[in-house]
């Protein structure tokens, strides 16, 4: 297949920048992090901060705030706790921890005694979080209390667990004023691997500053800023708004998407005056549908999106549903680059083309785009981005072979280093560069970057499984999904849902895909090869599950079969079928609220969702929230007659 050729003719006729397309924030000037704060540790960076701010407030979660003075003791006190364990510098410590405070306290402090933060996710499976544990060859976990029992299941006897809620008071709270060098590692992140398994990606206090300058340069920000969180700290686009946030003297609002909800979103942003928002265009699409028009957000100055493409629709939704005040935000980043494009619209944006721009680069990045032999294209051509910067990841943690491969030398000599993105896209003659996708098969999901080989990888350990394959379908109903094609063996085969539950044990909740459909062969090209443009479409049959079908009893679980029916795209829902046996996801559940609110005037938490995920459960809780409102004899007609 040709990756690298002429623009489409049809698709270059379209092409005319929008109007309205800005290269910089013009929102408010930037006072903050300075340029020669970059060449430094970031400890030394984040000391700096505290020494201007040290009563303001830094962290506002969960009903309580820290002050930057606060964060830092604390930091200062597992820092001194870490010391007293191992003095020895860049060594990986791994962070298990629920609280938002005590987790940027524990990334503060893992940086302060000189050492690398590698953060887990309570939400992976086990097997996962031992893998990132011992391929980081971290000989320590930090930790709460709330998580100790799982971080005695992650970790082995010769890994030393410190309890950040259960540190002697005897330990000094002074920093422990270490001299960092700039090209100390700071923090490995694990993202999906196409060997099977998640790899490591590496970057130093000098690439951790450097990509916060370019997002404080890009974003503006100021002390007079409240940055929402909306990612794991195990996502890389956490970094940018983490240390964003907390070099520039702003308060860091995290919010928990996955557990609240879109539907709870917009009231957040308006009670907690969020001046700053990062969501994935999925995220974003399900976040606007939620909003009926009426709704004001005057703090909110800008919307950044990214980690996905993003369409003229979504600017179209911009501008329908936020004020003139704000600026939204289309940028293009990497867990090994962090931004590298970047372009702001205003409320005056008229954008033509469908797809709407990556950018221009950011500040330090210079971003090819290369042919299949590594050579420069001209413009209007299709390649492969690359970016060229001395401020890139280092590469793969004990992956020499990986990065050597995707990060080759400047060929110029410059003490540059070019990392090949493997994202296709074309350049303007202005410098502007749209996007295209990947030319592998690695595919964005809902902003999460996944290699297909490793969901596959999982499925062929898999008993019962012959062959499988995995790709992210755009042609279905809603947003991009993964669709998995499975040949079985042996009898009896694996029913969709054995499959399913064996791929949560092994994977990210993200990874695991939306429809599993069986063949009895996959297609092949004439050389052999899988032909993964023959793959078809799913149907919308209900999936073979281990329990019959069960048609609803009542009119709470009738009216509930049919917004299942109408959000999971399925043809027939039996009242025992689990949503996520179906086919959802946290974004369809968002979905499924909005639904029943709508339908029943309810507000039900989106937990409640993953608490009750069968239509018989949810309805027993969409009634017992109803019985305040109704007599005796209507609540009767809503229960089953068992």
């Amino acid at each position: 297949m040709a990756y690298f050729a002429d623009l489409d003719p049809k698709l270059a006729s379209q092409l005319v920048l929008p109007k309205g397309i800005l290269r910089a924030c013009s929102v408010q000037p930037y006072v903050g992090l300075k340029r020669e704060w970059a060449e430094q540790s970031a400890s030394e960076c984040w000391e700096k901060q505290v020494s201007r701010f040290s009563e303001q407030v830094a962290l506002s979660a969960d009903g309580s705030q820290a002050t930057y003075l606060e964060l830092d003791l604390a930091a200062n006190r597992l820092a001194q706790a870490l010391l007293a364990q191992s003095e020895q510098p860049q060594e990986p410590v791994t962070l298990l921890l629920e609280g938002h405070i005590s987790m940027v306290a524990a990334i503060l402090g893992v940086l302060k005694a000189g050492k690398c933060f590698v953060p887990l996710d309570s939400s992976y499976p086990l097997e996962r979080n031992r893998y990132i544990l011992e391929n980081s060859e971290a000989r320590f976990i930090v930790t709460e209390h709330a998580n100790l029992p799982l971080a005695r299941s992650v970790t082995k006897e010769s890994c030393k667990i410190i309890n950040m809620t259960g540190l002697s008071s005897d330990l000094p709270n002074r920093t422990p004023g270490l001299s960092i060098s700039p090209d100390f590692l700071s923090y490995i992140l694990y993202t999906s691997g196409s060997t099977g398994q998640p790899k490591g990606v590496v970057h130093t206090h000098r690439s951790l500053l450097h990509n916060v300058l370019r997002q404080s340069n890009g974003r503006r920000f100021s002390t007079k800023d409240r940055v929402a969180l909306m990612h794991s700290y195990s996502f890389g686009a956490s970094i940018g708004n983490i240390f964003g946030a907390l070099f520039n003297g702003s308060i860091l609002c995290p919010f928990n998407l996955k557990e609240e909800g879109v539907g709870k979103l917009a009231r957040w942003l308006i009670e907690e005056e969020v001046t700053m928002i990062h969501l994935v265009p999925t995220a974003f699409r399900q976040f606007v549908s939620t909003l009926s028009g009426s709704e004001r957000f005057p703090s909110l100055r800008l919307i950044r999106l990214g980690g996905e493409t993003v369409y003229r629709r979504d600017i179209d939704s911009f501008k329908r549903h936020f004020g003139d005040h704000s600026i939204l935000h289309l940028a293009m980043s990497s867990t090994e680059t962090a931004n590298i494009l970047e372009c702001f619209f205003d409320k005056e944006a008229q954008c033509q083309n469908n797809l709407a721009p990556a950018g221009y680069p950011t500040e330090d990045i210079e971003v090819l785009i290369l042919d299949e032999h590594g050579q420069e294209v001209g413009f209007e051509r299709i390649g492969e981005i690359a970016v060229k910067s001395r401020f890139l990841s280092p590469g793969y943690w004990r992956k020499p072979d990986l990065t050597k491969a995707v990060f080759p030398s400047d060929p110029e000599g410059k003490g540059e280093r070019i990392y090949l993105t493997g994202d296709l896209g074309y350049r303007l003659p202005d410098g502007c560069v749209y996007h295209l996708g990947r030319k592998d098969h690695q595919v964005k999901i809902r902003g999460y970057r996944v290699e297909v080989g490793e969901i596959e990888a999982a499925l062929s350990e898999i008993t019962g499984v012959k062959e499988a394959a995995v790709i992210a379908r755009d042609d279905l109903p809603g947003d991009k999904c993964l669709v998995a094609y499975i040949v079985q063996s042996g009898e009896p085969p694996p029913t969709i849902q054995a499959l399913r539950n064996s791929l949560r044990e092994r994977l990210p909740s993200y990874m695991v895909p939306s429809h599993l459909v069986t063949l009895d062969s996959l297609p092949l090209l004439p050389n052999g090869k899988l032909d993964r443009k023959a793959l078809p479409a799913p149907d919308q049959r209900r999936p073979e599950l281990e329990h019959p079908y069960i048609a609803p009893r009542t009119p709470v679980e009738e009216l509930l079969v049919g917004i299942w029916c109408e959000v999971l795209k399925v043809e027939r829902v039996g009242i025992r079928d689990d949503f996520f046996d179906l086919g959802g996801n946290s974004l369809l559940a968002t979905d499924l609220v909005s639904q029943i609110r709508t339908r029943f005037k309810l507000e039900i938490p989106l937990r409640v969702i993953f608490e009750a995920p069968t239509v018989e459960d949810l309805a027993i809780a969409v009634v017992a929230a109803l019985a305040g409102k109704l007599d005796p004899g209507e609540m009767a007609s809503l229960l089953p007659q068992l």
